[in-house]
């Protein structure tokens, strides 16, 4: 099956066939009604001429209605893969009204798949929405992760003869690829912040995760066009513990930015104080004073302000 590739037929004119098979038609009619009211009569019942007639009426009229089934119908943005008798025959991608050999069948392997009837391939970007999984990454931490993957059909031949139904095969695919990608990459970022992560880098684990699905499902003649996460998460039962550790280390970063200000407020208000010449402060008071700023400044509630109406010594 591998050795089968893709020819397209052009197929013929199928107004004209119509026409001529619609006349075929009403021919073998006209021939078989003039032939039963000829031999109708008494002298004429047993003139081979007359039952000569009657049967090519017949077989007018047969032939004609066979030839409809060879009309076919496609519109754009899909194709008709035809065998006959047993053997693959070509492919009908131009839209149109065609007349094709009234013997050769349709095939569509996915023709039932999603409750979905026909015989025609669509051509058009589909959309592939995977069920929610349970993986693994990295680090061993079960994550649930699912993708979108927008696919189309290039190879006709491929689709319907290279796999039994290419709809469940790209699906059980996607499948395979996501395990595959999600082993090579934490969930997020590590303390160094240097690496790829499912969470964190996005674009680059969607040209990945393109990358691993296209070779997967080549030998389908399926085209991926974009394949991105759409929903991910850890898994419930590690869920409540990863997002302690994600609170604790947003504590610890905001913490240290709120230290890092508040020195520099500090060091800006002694520099301050000593420049303008408003107050000489020796190093024990310089001590209390910035212990009493980084207090202020540090801490998670309101300060309340002590005024000293007496000496400073």
């Amino acid at each position: 099956m591998n050795d089968i590739k893709e020819r397209e037929l052009k197929g013929g004119n199928g107004w004209l066939m119509l026409a001529i098979t619609v006349l075929g038609i009403l021919a073998g009619i006209v021939l078989f009604a003039v032939s039963v009211t000829l031999i109708g009569g008494d002298d004429n019942t047993e003139h081979p001429a007359y039952f000569a007639l009657t049967a090519a009426g017949i077989i007018l009229f047969v032939v004609a209605l066979f030839c409809m089934a060879g009309l076919k119908v496609i519109a754009p943005n899909e194709a008709i893969v035809l065998t006959l008798f047993g053997k693959y025959h070509g492919t009908i991608k131009k839209d149109g009204f065609f007349f094709v050999n009234p013997f050769c069948s349709s095939v569509n392997p996915a023709a039932a798949f999603g409750g979905k009837a026909g015989r025609k391939l669509s051509l058009k970007a589909m959309t592939l929405n995977n069920e929610k999984q349970k993986v693994n990454d990295e680090e061993g931490n079960p994550i649930e992760i699912s993708v979108v993957v927008i696919w189309r059909i290039r190879d006709t031949a491929k689709a319907v003869f290279a796999v039994e139904n290419y709809m469940t095969f790209i699906s059980t695919q996607c499948d395979s690829s996501i395990r595959q990608v999600a082993r090579q990459y934490p969930y997020d970022v590590s303390e160094n912040g240097d690496e790829k992560s499912l969470r964190g880098s996005s674009q680059e684990i969607a040209d990945v995760l393109k990358g691993e699905l296209q070779s997967r499902v080549d030998t389908a003649g399926i085209e991926i066009l974009d394949a991105r996460i759409n929903n991910l998460a850890y898994a419930p039962e590690i869920a409540a513990a990863m997002l302690q550790r994600q609170q604790a280390a947003a504590i610890i970063a905001a913490r240290q930015k709120i230290v890092d200000g508040a020195v520099s407020m500090v060091d800006m208000a002694l520099k301050k104080l000593s420049d303008n010449n408003i107050v000489e402060l020796d190093d024990e008071r310089k001590a209390a004073m910035v212990s009493n700023l980084l207090v202020v400044l540090c801490g998670n509630r309101d300060a309340q302000p002590i005024v000293n109406s007496g000496s400073i010594y």
